[in-house]
């Protein structure tokens, strides 16, 4: 592990907005803290946000500190990512806004029933060879309806167009609640403060041309399908070790 990367995470060890739980805490039980974030960790009774793949943390942020009466909880496993966002939340002083360094696949050992809002997914990987580890794949789909409370809304934010067309066929062939749906967010006539938010990661993605897509939609109970159509990949490539703040 480079210097940068060790400074960091002790760095981190410190703040008491970052929770990094060891896998062979939560193997056998489930994390102290679920069913019980808002009220033991927030020390408020406020509706709970999650962004699940938080990367840098940068919309998580940018959520808590539009929005300060909601609590926030950026979500991702690569410490050193989490480092920056959980900085500039500290600088900015917020109150509402923490988080979880742990496997996303672990997520129902650390939120209760309807202890969860809303889900944010901005950005994640499309997996596009592998679909039991896409995060709108029927596998994390029924995984979160176990947390969300009831007409709770995912919200996907994404580059992929591979992402996008999967999950929304995935939507209409489970006859999900859409309540937002645009193929190019920057062009569309509904465009909020909420989706204005860019990551340096979407910056990137925006000077290379690349349309922005958004869909939200609410789950429903019963069996999901997995859609069976062919969906074509995305041709470029995401970027590498080398893009730097």
């Amino acid at each position: 592990m480079g210097k940068g990367k060790l400074k960091k995470f002790n760095e981190m060890k410190g703040f008491d907005h970052v929770i990094q739980v060891p896998f062979h805490l939560i193997e056998k039980d489930d994390f102290h803290l679920k069913g019980k974030w808002s009220g033991e960790f927030f020390k408020n009774e406020n509706p709970l946000i999650l962004e699940l793949g938080c990367g840098k943390g940068e919309y998580t942020v940018e959520l808590a500190t539009k929005n300060p009466h909601i609590n926030y909880i950026g979500v991702d496993i690569k410490g050193a990512r989490l480092w920056k966002g959980a900085k500039l939340a500290l600088q900015r002083g917020l109150k509402n806004v923490a988080f979880l360094r742990t496997n996303i696949e672990l997520i129902e050992q650390f939120f209760g029933a309807d202890e969860v809002a809303e889900i944010w997914l901005t950005f994640p990987d499309p997996q596009m060879k592998k679909t039991r580890k896409r995060l709108t794949s029927t596998t994390f789909l029924n995984k979160y309806r176990n947390f969300l409370k009831p007409g709770g809304v995912i919200h996907l934010k994404c580059d992929s167009n591979f992402q996008y067309t999967y999950t929304r066929t995935m939507v209409l062939l489970n006859k999900f609640e859409i309540i937002a749906d645009s193929d190019d967010v920057y062009e569309w006539e509904h465009l909020d403060d909420t989706l204005r938010i860019r990551t340096f990661y979407e910056k990137q993605w925006l000077d290379r041309g690349i349309k922005i897509k958004y869909l939200a939609f609410k789950l429903h109970d019963g069996e999901f399908r997995e859609p069976t159509i062919e969906i074509e990949r995305d041709e470029y490539r995401s970027f590498g070790r080398t893009a730097r703040e």
